[in-house]
Order: C-alpha cells, then sequence, then structure tokens
C-alpha cells in the first residue's frame, strides 16, 4: 500500500455524491467494494458501514484496531457555479504539489480518510484484526455517531481519520452546538420615490469555523449588517438579506436587496464601505470584493421594526474567538461562528450559527449569549446538534505506538495537539466509554470553502505512517 493507491481511490470518491444527508450513493459504493473483496461487512440503521479485515496468519492475538472517518462532505461552491453536489463529479487540477478544487470543496474532508481506509482493507500487508467505520453526516450534527449503536465496533482502540495537518497527533477536541434564530414579520409599502438596490459582499476566504476562527477572517454577514445598521438611520428599507450557508462553515457572501431614497448616494458609501473594509482586513481577506447597482424588484419591504432589530441582532452577535485555552498555548478554547442567513419563505428570518468549546460549561455560556443576543431583539431561538468534546489523555497507549513510529520514520517527533474542530471521537468516548483514541491526516488547506486542497507530499508522509502504525500495532 502507497500514497498512489490511497489518491486513485480518493479520485474515485470525487465521482461520487455525498452531500451530508445525501451519502446513500457513498454508502453504495462501500456495501459493493467489501463486497467484491468477500469482506464483511453490516450497516445499521441510520447507515453507518462497518467493513472488517480479519487478522493475518500469525498475527490473531493482536487487538482489534478501529479505523474511522466519515462518508459525507461539506458541499460549497464559489457564487455562479453550476455544480449540482447531488449528481456532479468533483473537478480539480494538481498544481504545485496540491490536488485543488478551484470552484467547490474537494470532499478531502474526509475523503482521504475513506481512501486510506479502503487502501488499507484491499492491501496485502500483515495487520491484526480491523474494523472500517465509515459514519454519516459528521458535517451536519455527527448523526452517525450519534445514531450508532452499542457493539457496532468491537475495538478498544481508534484511529481516526479526520485530521488536517500532517505530522500532528490530535488527541483531545472541542464539543459545540448550534444555534438558530428565527424572526417572524410582516410586509410594508415601499415609502414614496424608494428605490432597490441590490449589495453584494463576495470573494471572502472563509474556511472551517474550528479551525480558520482565529485566523482573523471577513465574515460577510456581519459586515453586511454592519453596513446596513448606519443606513437605518437614513430611513433605509430592508426587503431581502441572505448570506452563509453551512454551520460549520464562515460565511463568505452576503448580498442584500434595500431600498433607498437616492440610489447613487447609497451606491457610493457601500463603495467606501468596501474599501474601508478591504484596508481592515488586507492581510487575513484580501480579496473579499463589494458591489452594488440597481435592481428590479416586486417584492415588498420588511416591517421597518423587525428589520431594525434583525440587522442590529447581526451586528451583536458574538463571532469570533471568545477565550484562549488556559492548558494549551495557542488553542482556541470557545468560539462561535454566524454563518448564515436564510430567507426561504416569505415571512420567516432564519440564522444559524455554531458554538464550540473544549469546556462544556464554557460551551453553554456561549450559546447562552447569542440566544440573548436574539431574544432581547424578539426573535424564537432554538439550540440542537449538541455533542461533547474529547479530553485528551496523554498517558494514551495508542499515541505512544503513533509518536514512536513517527520518529523512526522521520527522525523527529510529531507535534501533540488538541483540535478546536469537532470530532467524532468526543462522541464515540461519551457513548461507549474507555476508548484509546488518536487522530491523524495529511495536510489539507481550505476545507469547507472553495480552493479546498490537499498536499500530495503530506499524503506520502500520512500512508506510510499509518501502515507503519497499522502494522505493528499489538
Amino acid at each position: 500500500m502507497n500514497s498512489e493507491k490511497v489518491l486513485e481511490i480518493f479520485k474515485e470518491i470525487t465521482r461520487i455524491p455525498r452531500e451530508s444527508g445525501h451519502e446513500e450513493p457513498m454508502t453504495a459504493f462501500l456495501q459493493q467494494f467489501a463486497k467484491d473483496r468477500n469482506l464483511e461487512c453490516k450497516t445499521d440503521d441510520v447507515g453507518n458501514v462497518c467493513i472488517v479485515r480479519e487478522a493475518s496468519a500469525g498475527k490473531e492475538d493482536v487487538p482489534t484496531l478501529v479505523l474511522q472517518g466519515h462518508q459525507d462532505m461539506v458541499c460549497e461552491k464559489r457564487s455562479g457555479v453550476s455544480h449540482d453536489f447531488l449528481k456532479d463529479p468533483i473537478e480539480y487540477c494538481v498544481e504545485d504539489g496540491w490536488m485543488i478544487a478551484k470552484d467547490t470543496t474537494l470532499g478531502a474532508d474526509d475523503g482521504i480518510g475513506i481512501a486510506a481506509m479502503l487502501a488499507l482493507l484491499e492491501s496485502d500487508i500483515h495487520t491484526g484484526r480491523l474494523e472500517c467505520v465509515f459514519t454519516i453526516s459528521e458535517e451536519t450534527g455527527m448523526d452517525g455517531a450519534f445514531g450508532m449503536e452499542s457493539g457496532f465496533f468491537t475495538g478498544r482502540t481508534l484511529i481516526n481519520l479526520d485530521s488536517e495537518d500532517e505530522g500532528q497527533m490530535f488527541i483531545g477536541c472541542a464539543g459545540g452546538m448550534d444555534t438558530f434564530a428565527r424572526f417572524s414579520y410582516s410586509q410594508e409599502d415601499f415609502k414614496p420615490g424608494y428605490k432597490p438596490v441590490k449589495l453584494d459582499i463576495g470573494n471572502a476566504i472563509g474556511g472551517h469555523s474550528g479551525d480558520d476562527i482565529n485566523k482573523g477572517r471577513v465574515n460577510t454577514i456581519q459586515q453586511m449588517a454592519r453596513f446596513l445598521y448606519e443606513e437605518m438611520a437614513s430611513g433605509m428599507q430592508l426587503i431581502i438579506f441572505k448570506g452563509g450557508n453551512k454551520p460549520n462553515a464562515i460565511a463568505r457572501e452576503c448580498e442584500a436587496i434595500i431600498a433607498v431614497p437616492d440610489r447613487s448616494a447609497t451606491i457610493a458609501r457601500f463603495k467606501e464601505f468596501g474599501d474601508v473594509v478591504r484596508k481592515e482586513f488586507f492581510v487575513s481577506d484580501p480579496d473579499v470584493s463589494f458591489s452594488a447597482g440597481t435592481f428590479r424588484c416586486t417584492e415588498k419591504p420588511i416591517d421597518s421594526d423587525v428589520a431594525c432589530r434583525f440587522v442590529g441582532s447581526l451586528l451583536a452577535c458574538p463571532h469570533g474567538v471568545e477565550a484562549m485555552s488556559q492548558d494549551i498555548e495557542g488553542l482556541v478554547e470557545t468560539s462561535s461562528n454566524l454563518a448564515a442567513v436564510r430567507m426561504q419563505k416569505q415571512g420567516l428570518i432564519e440564522i444559524v450559527t455554531s458554538q464550540r468549546s473544549s469546556i462544556t460549561s464554557q460551551r453553554k455560556m456561549m450559546a447562552s449569549k447569542v440566544e440573548a443576543c436574539f431574544k432581547l431583539a424578539g426573535a424564537e431561538v432554538e439550540h440542537t446538534s449538541e455533542y461533547p468534546g474529547w479530553k485528551p489523555d496523554l498517558n494514551s497507549n495508542i499515541l505512544k505506538v503513533c509518536v514512536d513510529s513517527y520518529r523512526n520514520l522521520f527522525g523527529h517527533d510529531p507535534e501533540v495537539k488538541a483540535i478546536h474542530a469537532g470530532l467524532e471521537c468526543g462522541l464515540f468516548g461519551e457513548k461507549f466509554g474507555n476508548l484509546d483514541m488518536i487522530s491523524f491526516g495529511p495536510t489539507l488547506r481550505g476545507v469547507h470553502a472553495p480552493g479546498e486542497k490537499l498536499e500530495l507530499a503530506s499524503l506520502d508522509k500520512f500512508t506510510k505512517h499509518l501502515v507503519d502504525v497499522v502494522t505493528n500495532f499489538a
């Protein structure tokens, strides 16, 4: 088994639709993969798959090792791109040692983990018994891990293949939850002489709401609210507001349609505002764009009182890092992501946010802050999809195995870290108890955003390390 084989399988995976909640083609692919190789395979009621490779001759006494990743991917695309994630293959290229999807997400999170497990399953390397577990809907609430019944896998040592920095071993992660706020509204007539203007903020980098929340990038929703809050003072009417997409992605795009008495003056102010924001973020998000123009619109404006409270709450809503860890230098402890605004039916505006923390009480406090912000503005608030964190264990046996292997292969120790993103390890630990776990993977950049890429040199090191660990595990 080598990285070329892993990459070959991953390229096949990029042709399989597997948006969160729609993993059926991926599940069928895994089932057929096992059938074609006469491997034991089971699928539970929610769609998780476990493929078993029995121990090689002479390895029957080695404890079972569980390898785990998730079937689904975050489906994000650039504005104007016609890609249909429910049927179209991912288009990618290779440039300067990176495999890149320029207009969409690549799905290496966690397609490359899936590919590594499948390559192991069909390899001829000598190992103990392997249980490869493929969960569903990790990206939208860890539904597969939540729904998995006791006994679906039997091993007590688990390697999660869903991390994104080669050379780093993760032994802890944050827990999280989503918070939804909903404003109900009626409509009002256009004020005399008022005409529609369309405002767009786009081309922001965005990124993963865990891994990238501390990188100072533009949140397009909050910047749009910032502009509109000032415009409210001059009597602006709000017609449409929408931006962002997934709870675990930083908003990259946002649009608003407003009605104003002087279109030219509003367009000029928005251009000036864009210049200000670009100067503020010239290092962390240099290509963010601002555009405005006249627009024909038959939709009536939102009731002004609701619009004012809605815009104010978006501006006030916590977004970004709330606190850094007092135990691990450089680790974000607590954060919140103002993720999306949706107007999917007339009379209702939905705001999507997500909170993370490695401390349960702080995660709940962060969610309460967001709740208070929107409740004070008159919205209804709901918390969903809460999942636990994963407490680090520096005395872990699999940690020692992985660190020793890495040192022997590459001549230096890997970094041992916790991560602010959520991993299913936390939920497995809570549900099944007494599991010895670690997470590692190749280097990915830009996950959860168009332009996601996989570093091929890191894939080679990751593969060598994984093979060595699995071969020598005892």
